[in-house]
């Protein structure tokens, strides 16, 4: 029910007498002064698109490749002209590489929701690369960028693109932000630029590309169904870095048993870094995540289903396999009711060396200010990459690509805490039916999944569950493809999985183009 709409106070006073023939002369001239002095209402400048172009090289596997960068901010408007957004990108364009118009192309964004596509531009894609340092090797400030050999630059033109309320992206004056932070808008949002951008630069005719990181994979499935269905633009493929299409896998709530069993091979893997595990199982990391899988998926999963009804022995005998796979201890597992959650885990494995486990790479740990509680105070694994890209970024937009803005450079807005999921709302998210009805309408889709071992926000288990309830028709099974490395959610900044993972996409890109 809404409210009446308030009455206008001067509207209810009534009608004055005409005193046109009593009014003075002297009574006119003060009121046109009156009026005269009372200030405009001030008009809003309007929104205009603003791009800077710069030339560069970069050197990839062993040849310098010259392109172009543009970088700066588009206005999308309404189809009745009304600004309502202004977006911030950069582009990068291989200046040698023929026609433009065939050649690929790949749009890029990271998660969040509230990510700003730094993530993926500064430490896989892009032509210059920061110099982040990993577990074993930190660095100090200040941060620099170095040239990137694992761009992938030399196979396709790249557009990182920062969503609404992120980077140097704002809602128009007089817009409100909220209208972008949501599951659908947010797709559509994106979605409009992207057909904005293919427009303008004439791409219609090129291979186009996704990749999205962690919420980034949810959005890049949601925009594969959009795309097709609101524009006709099909799509050659998706590259889904660290995937989460379906919420439940790692949503722990009560009643949803699911997260603890797909949780089971991360743990053990976790474990097997931090050599928690007897000697055996640290002999074989394949083996370990082999044996906790099929023990989580079988004998795990067959207890939780039991629940209240697990006798004693059979509580006992799960504990034990649980402490042996995981390395905590049974009495630990007995009193969280087997049940192991994953920020309990993040704070447990290294209680007694008054350690925590990074959520987002468990490689990385960190020190709260005591050793008791349930939950980290910080991620160790984010505070170590915050930094680097936060810095190198702001140093590169202006110094390099000549684009200043006095906006603070929005690397990761806290929007997940706001956000507004639609239709999905009192039920998990799960766009993994929209990619599947994308895969089933376009049979040249393919998709290649990127998975961190060391991943606690986005488990490579959890993936393979949804990639295996996805219902594919058999025929499609092969479109998808996953990866495997031995880092976590953002596998990059460990050096030997960026070449792993910059050959895996290579490949990818060039099947896809193939198939074209």
């Amino acid at each position: 029910m809404s409210r009446p709409a308030p009455r206008n106070r001067d509207a209810a006073i009534a009608k004055p007498i005409k005193t046109s023939d009593a009014m003075t002369t002297e009574t006119k001239a003060a009121d046109k002064t009156e009026k005269a002095e009372k200030p405009a209402a001030p008009v809003q400048p309007e929104l205009k698109d603003e791009l800077v172009e710069t030339e560069h090289s970069v050197t990839v596997n062993g040849r310098e490749i010259a392109y172009t960068a543009t970088a700066g901010r588009i206005v999308m408007k309404d189809e009745e002209g009304k600004a309502k957004a202004s977006v911030f990108f950069i582009a990068y364009t291989r200046k040698d590489a023929g026609d433009p118009a065939t050649r690929p192309l790949t749009i890029s964004f990271n998660g969040g929701p509230g990510s700003s596509s730094v993530w993926l531009h500064l430490g896989l894609l892009g032509p210059r690369r920061v110099v982040s340092g990993d577990v074993a090797e930190p660095v100090p400030p200040p941060y620099r960028l170095v040239n990137n050999e694992f761009s992938l630059l030399d196979l396709t033109d790249l557009v990182f693109v920062d969503p609404v309320s992120t980077g140097f992206s704002r809602p128009a004056p007089g817009e409100e932000a909220k209208q972008f932070h949501s599951v659908e808008k947010d797709i559509e949002s994106v979605g409009e630029f992207i057909r904005l951008y293919v427009t303008r630069y004439k791409r219609w005719a090129s291979p186009k590309f996704l990749i999205g990181e962690s919420y980034g994979t949810t959005r890049a499935a949601g925009l594969a169904g959009y795309l097709q269905q609101r524009h006709g633009m099909y799509l050659n493929g998706l590259m889904l870095i660290s995937a989460i299409l379906n919420f439940q896998t790692t949503e722990f709530e009560l009643g949803n048993e699911l997260p603890y069993v797909l949780y089971v091979p991360v743990y053990a893997a976790t474990a097997w870094y931090h050599r928690k595990l007897d000697a055996a199982r640290l002999k074989d990391l394949d083996a370990t995540l082999a044996e906790a899988a099929a023990f989580a998926s079988g004998e795990y999963a067959h207890a939780l289903f039991k629940g209240d009804a697990l006798t004693q022995a059979e509580r006992n005998a799960i504990a034990a396999r649980l402490s042996q796979l995981t390395g905590l201890t049974p009495e630990y597992i007995e009193r969280a009711n087997l049940r192991i959650e994953i920020m309990r885990s993040c704070k447990e494995l290294l209680r007694n060396e008054k350690r925590t486990v990074g959520r987002l790479d468990s490689r990385f740990t960190g020190v709260d200010r005591d050793a008791v509680g349930e939950e980290f105070s910080y991620d160790p694994s984010y505070a170590a990459i915050q930094g680097p890209y936060a810095g190198a970024f702001n140093a590169y937009v202006c110094e390099n690509l000549n684009f200043t803005s006095d906006l603070p450079y929005e690397l990761l807005a806290g929007l997940y805490e706001t956000w507004d999921y639609g239709k999905h709302q009192n039920k998990y998210v799960d766009v993994a039916e929209t990619l599947r009805a994308a895969m089933t309408q376009n049979p040249f889709l393919r998709v290649f999944i990127a998975n961190g071992y060391f991943d606690f926000a986005t488990p490579y288990f959890a993936t393979e569950y949804t990639v295996n309830h996805l219902h594919l028709d058999p025929a499609l099974r092969d479109n998808i493809e996953l990866g495997y490395y031995q880092a976590g959610h953002m596998m990059y900044v460990h050096q030997p999985s960026l070449a792993a993972l910059r050959a895996d996409l290579a490949a990818f890109l060039q099947q896809a183009i193939q198939a074209s």
